[in-house]
């Protein structure tokens, strides 16, 4: 399994957890809000907002927290969120990257610069790791009563790079970034919901460490996950099926 498909499913664990969930509840619901706010509350006019809805219901989001959070971008006093991405290192040389939204940008990067600090990291510069990560379309989707080989066709047939199923029948599927619309197309005209569709940040090469170091390292990322502000947290450290059994 690679190493964004490793990823998703140690997300999908979490989610789980009524902590977590009410976290990923949260971000998603604030996703929504901010779809709305830009391009409207049309999900057939806005992509972004037919997107955050599909990560909703992938997520088993009850319908009224949705239509509360379309509502709640409608309002014109409704919060305005400055979307921000912070990079940098953590220690033994992982590389990270941070997208947030926030309505408080002085907040979200003292809260990021706290933790770098307190663990022995560093925040860089914008744009100082871009050349690190490719941005490509990641997509989760639950195999049921498809059939692999003509949904595989299909999916290619949609931009698919890579299509993986992993041991819990998801599919995972990779995309450019200029083919995720295609894709999220390709599924809709399939009748299938996704239970994640994401622009995520791939890394070109993951760093393997030791099995407790890398334990270490994801409790740092698990503290900016848990951050109010923070989306999405992407990194270069390689998930082996070792510290994949201790998660």
């Amino acid at each position: 399994m690679s190493g964004h498909s490793k990823w998703s499913t140690i997300k999908r664990k979490k989610g789980a957890a009524d902590a977590k969930r009410s976290k990923i509840f949260s971000k998603l619901i604030k996703e929504i809000t901010v779809a709305v706010k830009d391009s409207g509350a049309d999900p057939d006019g806005n992509p972004r907002l037919r997107v955050a809805i599909a990560n909703a219901k992938g997520q088993s989001m009850p319908k009224d927290n949705i239509e509360r959070a379309i509502s709640k971008g409608k309002e014109k006093d409704a919060a305005s969120f400055t979307e921000t991405t912070y990079e940098g290192y953590l220690a033994h040389g992982i590389a990270i990257y941070i997208e947030t939204q926030s309505d408080n940008t002085q907040r979200t990067v003292s809260n990021v610069r706290a933790i770098f600090n307190k663990y022995s990291g560093n925040l860089g510069t914008h744009g100082s790791l871009s050349f690190m990560f490719d941005r490509k379309g990641v997509f989760t989707v639950p195999k049921g009563e498809l059939d692999q080989d003509d949904f595989e066709l299909e999916v290619i047939d949609a931009g698919a790079e890579d299509i993986e199923l992993d041991d819990e029948g998801f599919f995972h599927i990779t995309t450019l970034m200029e083919d995720f619309g295609s894709m999220m197309k390709k599924l809709e005209e399939l009748g299938i919901e996704p239970e994640s569709a994401e622009l995520q940040r791939i890394p070109h090469e993951t760093k393997t460490l030791e099995k407790e170091t890398a334990l270490k390292i994801l409790k740092v990322i698990d503290l900016f996950e848990d951050d109010d502000d923070v989306q999405q947290v992407f990194h270069n450290l390689e998930i082996t099926d070792e510290v994949m059994e201790e998660m």
